[in-house]
This record gives C-alpha cells, structure tokens and sequence, in this order.
C-alpha cells in the first residue's frame, strides 16, 4: 500500500503539542492548587473487574470501558526493561491503563520455548509492577506459529499464580500468520477453557488469521461457547488504512467486540515514518467504538516502533525526555488525550 507521508512541519507540529501535554502536571491525573492536591483513582479502581458485553468492554457497573495502553518489546529481546519501575513510569508518567507483556516464542534462543523459567520471572516482574500500580496487564502468548501445546503450559503456570486477578487480561495468540479462521477458533475453544480452571471470569483475547487482521471473517462465525472474550485487531497505520477498518466495521456490526492489542503509526515492518493523518483515523475510530487499544514497544531498537533511545535506563523510572523518540512522545499525547 502507498505511504502517507505527512510533511516534515506537520510531524513536528503534532510532536509539539505531545510533548507540551505529556510534561502536564494536570495530564498525569494530578490537579494541584495552593492548598491540595488530588490524585485521580488507578484504572483497577476506577473500572474494577472488567467483562465483554456486546461488542463492548465493560467495567463492573456495566459502563463501556476504552483501555488505553503500551505493550513491553519482545522479552527475549529486551529483557532489561521488564522490571517494576517500568510499568510505574508507564502508568503513573505516561498514563496507561493496561500494559502488555510480550511473551516470545520461536526467535533464539532466550524465548519462552528455550528458557520457560526466564520468562516466567518476567512475567512475575510486569504483573506485580501493575498490580502494585493499579493497571491492567495483558499477558501475551507472544508466537506466530500455532504452539497449542506450548501455551497450554504457560497459561496453567501463569493463570495458577495470578488466577482470576482482576488486574490480569489474556492475550493467547499474537498473531496467527497464513491460517484459516477454523484453525485460530479451534485453538481459542481448546486453551480458554483450560485458562477458566483458575481465571473463570477473566477477559481472554483471541486470536484472527493474518496478523489479526480477518476480523470479518471470525464474525461469520463467532466462538460461542465461551464468554468474556475479545477478538484481537492488530494494524499499522501507515501500511493498513481504510480496507481494514471496514473489515472492522464490519465485525462490529455483526456484532462481534474487538480489542486493538498492538497498533503502531508506521508501516507494518515497524519502520518507516510516521503516518500521523492515518494514526488520527485509527485514534478517532477507537474513540467512536469504545475499542481499547495497546501500541507497540518499550524497546531500543533502531526502527521507528522502539519507543527508547539507546541511552535509556532499564528502569523506567529514570528515563529523561531525551531517552524518548517520537513514537514514544506521541503515544504519551494519546494515552491521556481528551481524559484532561
């Protein structure tokens, strides 16, 4: 598909209005006067035990809830920022409700299939630094090939610990690549009903065939024997544009409710630069359908998707406004936009 490109003036217009609004104090849900100052309620607070309701996300009073979020890189590759103080700055500077836990598999020789225990205690690190901030995690069984019997084991371990924690979301395939609808369904309809033994109410995100892009095509044919579950939506918004957002469209008015798990604004190889009129079509049709969304990676690598600088601490805590590249400053603007 063609690429957008937005002039250079543009870019830094929409990049400026970002970083004025993520330095805020107002926009981290601290509102300070002479006298007092008052901190916005954390996300597990606010919403409480999330449920799927239509083609919605819902909070516990029933309310359509529109989870705004960041996911971690690949834990193989960037183990150095799975810890706590990462998912602290996230939410507490950045202003995420959930943050995602990329578990990989099938890469090299550190993914979860090698060195299960590793990524076990990654695990451990992302979930309790967003249970003790009061957000949501999304723990993401993070293959492209059908590994059934791999996630089997994982999710047992992990569903064993964390159970039916309201804090804990399940994403149980990333992305199936060349594969019939027949294929992804019958693995939800085989692995989520081992994740309800310990998660019974837990909300599950299933998988659609290339990328998570055939929406259209799960809505032919829903899983019905399962409740609380969310079909995954992935796109970049300078490769997938108008096409896939009436497959969406679509889904939605067949009734079937979508979860935006991983998203990014450049083109699909993660590289490229970024398409900010087709990201703002993306944000406006999120905004309109109450879709949650979680965009794409705390890591450094050299590509326009990685959030970070080189010069980035491991703890998020201590990451400076120069550790930030682009991606990451107008991901901040998102996050909080209209929650002023």
């Amino acid at each position: 598909m063609k690429l957008i490109r937005k002039s250079s003036l543009s870019l830094a217009v929409v990049l400026l209005a970002a970083f004025a609004s993520c330095t805020s104090a107002t926009d981290r849900g601290v509102v300070a006067d002479s006298t007092t100052e008052t901190v916005a309620p954390a996300p597990v607070d606010r919403y409480g035990r999330l449920s799927v309701k239509g083609t919605h996300l819902v909070d516990s009073a029933g309310n359509p809830v529109q989870l705004r979020g960041v996911s971690m890189g690949w834990h193989n590759m960037w183990p150095r920022f799975y810890n706590p103080s990462t998912v602290t700055e996230i939410a507490r500077d950045w202003g995420a409700d959930i943050i995602r836990c990329s578990i990989g598999l099938d890469l090299d020789e550190n993914t979860y299939d090698k060195k299960p225990e590793e990524a076990m205690a990654l695990v451990d690190s992302i979930v309790t630094g967003a249970i003790d901030n009061g957000i949501y995690v999304l723990v993401d069984f993070h293959s492209h090939a059908n590994n059934l019997p791999l996630a089997k084991k994982f999710f047992a371990d992990v569903t064993a610990k964390y159970g039916d924690s309201p804090n804990v979301l399940y994403e149980i395939w990333n992305e199936p690549t060349e594969v019939q609808w027949a294929e992804t369904k019958a693995y939800a309809e085989e692995l989520v009903p081992l994740i309800r033994d310990n998660a019974p109410s837990s909300v599950v995100i299933v998988p659609t065939p290339r990328w998570d892009q055939e929406v259209d095509q799960a809505a032919l044919d829903p899983i019905t024997s399962l409740d609380n579950i969310l079909y995954s939506l992935h796109y970049y918004a300078a490769t997938h544009g108008d096409y896939l957002r009436e497959k969406a469209q679509k889904a939605l008015d067949a009734g079937l409710p979508l979860f935006m798990a991983e998203c990014a604004s450049m083109v699909h190889t993660g590289d490229g630069v970024i398409d900010t009129r087709s990201w703002e079509e993306w944000m406006d049709f999120a905004d309109r359908n109450s879709i949650g969304w979680i965009a794409w990676s705390v890591s450094d690598k050299d590509e326009t998707c990685s959030m970070l600088r080189p010069t980035a601490a491991s703890r998020g805590e201590e990451w400076t406004d120069n550790d930030l590249k682009p991606w990451a400053v107008l991901v901040k603007y998102y996050l909080k936009k209209g929650r002023d």
